[in-house]
């Protein structure tokens, strides 16, 4: 069965192209112009995946996507931003605000492509059969790889998929310093062209959701050298 992608831009030409090389592609794909739009398809069927323009009729990207990450439906959908926006700050504003991958325009459809591949592997891992394997547990820190679920004392903590990719090689890591550079070759590939900025805004996400079911100090930093996985914090 293809994967879904809801495709949010306004210029009609882009959305044309998009939806041909996607769908060539394997996808299937949805088209909306304006954020109402985009919620009121998102709540029909949630789709696999969202690709959002920044600027766009009745609303903007990022207020989209606040809307999606603090929805009971979309906090997990993964999202790709499509956007002229190439500013250093504007892309860490948009990591900021629980975007998963930012690519700029002009753009490669094969890039494109590419990396909704990459992001959905990392959403929705095929190896979907829950063993020990799958499990992973520190007190009452429960990581469910199979089911993509992150929970404390049985009460999910809700992250977006990089951010559970994120804390996944954490868990599986523990107890040794990772510098940026690693933690994105690791979590985000070897040929992400991100700045390593990018890092740090997703693990300010990750404490801050953390912080919210009280855990603290389990992601400690390293001055100079990057971070480490704490699970003496736990105990």
């Amino acid at each position: 069965m293809s994967s879904s992608i809801l495709v949010v831009e306004d210029d009609r030409d882009i959305q044309y192209l998009l939806k041909m090389a996607l769908s060539q592609a394997g996808f299937s794909v949805e088209c909306v112009r304006t954020m109402p739009e985009a919620i009121a398809q998102s709540q029909k069927k949630l789709p696999d995946a969202a690709i959002i323009d920044w600027m766009l009729p009745q609303g903007s990207g990022l207020q989209l996507l606040h809307h999606w990450r603090h929805s009971d439906y979309a906090a997990n959908l993964p999202t790709l931003f499509l956007t002229a926006k190439q500013e250093e700050d504007d892309k860490l504003k948009a990591f900021e605000k629980g975007i998963d991958d930012y690519l700029t325009k002009p753009f490669s459809t094969k890039e494109l492509i590419a990396r909704l591949h990459a992001l959905l592997r990392r959403s929705h891992p095929l190896n979907a059969i829950a063993d020990s394997a799958d499990q992973c547990r520190i007190g009452a820190l429960h990581l469910d790889m199979a089911q993509h679920r992150l929970s404390y004392k049985g009460e999910e903590i809700i992250i977006n998929p990089t951010e559970f990719r994120l804390f996944q090689f954490f868990m599986t890591h523990r107890e040794r310093v990772y510098s940026r550079t690693q933690l994105l070759d690791s979590v985000w590939g070897i040929n992400a062209e991100l700045e390593e900025r990018t890092v740090d805004v997703h693990i300010r996400r990750l404490r801050k959701a953390l912080e919210n079911h009280e855990i603290q100090g389990i992601i400690e930093t390293v001055r100079s050298v990057g971070y480490r996985f704490n699970a003496e914090a736990l105990v």
